[in-house]
């Protein structure tokens, strides 16, 4: 079967979308669990944030300077000739309780210190005389408009209203909120889990004792674990185990039972921990031991496709496997293993990368709403390309922004080659050519995919 890539981009989303809402105790339909607000970053909020206080929590200076009481009928400026003397009341520091404001008095005081009762205005030390603090008892101030360099209470959040929206991923600034409200955790929605695979007898993990002397003769270093899992995890996605499969379709089979079961005394939402029975087997609403398994190689044309051998025709598995119009990242395969969505990609590491970030990142933000979509922008080209035809191809770029007088730009880095792994190491950038784009000038706009 032969796709284009919105095509599969649609069926991959589809294909998660009726997995997730099938699963027991599926990610979607996850009750959320609360975590410490310096382990939430990156993590979906389950619920809306409702805000317990105000912020400010109480009136506050927004400069150093004096506190006075002045009238609403004052100009806003206080760079005016009119000013007044006043007796200098004790010093307000922050996290002071301050006693009222007498009449004729000017309080001292600290950038974030409450306004006392009495006062309704700051004035900065800078526009005092004398222009610094304990230089005698009394200070000739301008006049200032009520209100000015104050921070009013709840200017900033008011008590009771949304300040995170329910769906939202969790970025410092939310950190930064949620503490200032007084909050130590926040509940967000568990962590996807995927079982990760990587075939071929002809690769070796590095540090794998069968290399202490050396890359043995026809072997390759294993990238594709490395790189598919710095891609999931960044995505916020737990890799629950990673590891690398020979070309033995009875050895995979055997594997994907052995992780795909569900754990026994399985905890489900309702935090009620469920029974097994005499087979081991979780009853039905145990939750799945993972969420999404992931294989990279083994689904080509080639004579030892252990993926296509063990999927093909096994009684779990539910599996196609498709060629898409896309360079690289041709072969691809996707379907269901015991229920739980199953993804293949292809086994070069660009064309891994490229499928991770083509069909697997855009569906899981759609569905689940993390991780953060990648920002797409145009971009002009700074030299010529060329793409076969009825190819959608995906090279890897340099991205440079915009600058003064000049158009943000792209340049190619590598070629076209799915095994250049030096060349995607120094890409910002992954540069869409359209299937019906065969040859681009210098200066062509391209749409780009910022990494």
């Amino acid at each position: 079967m032969r796709r284009t890539v919105a095509e599969h981009q649609q069926s991959v989303e589809q294909l998660l979308r009726q997995c997730f809402s099938e699963l027991p105790a599926s990610v979607q339909n996850d009750a959320g669990t609360p975590v410490r607000l310096d382990r939430a970053v990156g993590r979906v909020l389950v619920a809306d944030l409702v805000a317990p206080l105000d912020l400010p929590p109480f009136a506050n200076s927004q400069m150093d300077g004096y506190a006075i009481q002045t009238g609403i009928e004052q100009p806003i400026s206080v760079d005016n000739g009119e000013s007044t003397i006043y007796g200098i009341a004790p010093v307000i520091a922050a996290g002071a309780v301050p006693a009222p404001l007498a009449p004729g008095m000017a309080a001292p005081i600290m950038t974030g210190a409450p306004i006392p009762a009495g006062a309704n205005a700051v004035v900065p030390i800078e526009m005092a005389d004398p222009n610094r603090f304990g230089a005698g008892d009394t200070v000739r101030l301008p006049a200032a408009a009520a209100g000015r360099f104050v921070r009013a209470q709840g200017s900033d959040v008011q008590r009771g209203s949304v300040v995170i929206t329910a769906g939202t991923v969790l970025n410092a600034a939310h950190m930064g909120l949620a503490s200032a409200l007084g909050l130590t955790e926040l509940t967000v929605r568990r962590p996807l889990r995927a079982l990760l695979l990587t075939t071929g007898d002809e690769v070796l993990t590095p540090g794998d004792p069968a290399a202490a002397q050396g890359l043995p003769a026809g072997m390759i270093y294993d990238a594709n674990q490395a790189l598919l899992r710095a891609c999931l995890e960044e995505a916020r996605i737990e890799v629950l185990t990673a590891t690398t499969v020979r070309d033995d379709p009875h050895e995979l089979l055997a594997l994907l039972a052995a992780h795909t079961r569900p754990p026994a005394n399985a905890t489900n939402t309702t935090g009620a921990t469920e029974a097994t029975d005499s087979t081991g087997d979780a009853d039905a609403g145990s939750p799945p031991a993972c969420d999404l398994i992931i294989s990279v190689g083994g689904i080509s044309a080639g004579a030892f496709e252990v993926v296509k051998q063990a999927l093909g025709t096994a009684a779990d598995a539910a599996v196609e496997f498709v060629s898409v119009s896309m360079q690289p990242g041709g072969p691809q395969a996707a379907g269901t293993f015991r229920g739980i969505p199953f993804l293949g990609f292809p086994g070069n590491p660009v064309s891994a990368f490229v499928s991770f970030e083509m069909f697997l990142r855009p569906a899981l933000t759609a569905l689940l709403g993390a991780p953060v979509p990648r920002q797409r922008v145009v971009a002009v080209l700074e030299h010529a390309m060329t793409s076969p035809l009825g190819k959608h191809q995906v090279r890897r770029g340099i991205y440079s922004g915009p600058e003064f007088e000049s158009a943000p730009s792209v340049r190619e880095v590598g070629a076209e080659s799915s095994h250049l792994l030096g060349a995607l190491a120094q890409a910002n950038a992954l540069i869409q050519l359209p299937a019906g784009a065969t040859e681009l000038q210098a200066g062509a706009k391209v749409e780009v995919w910022l990494l």
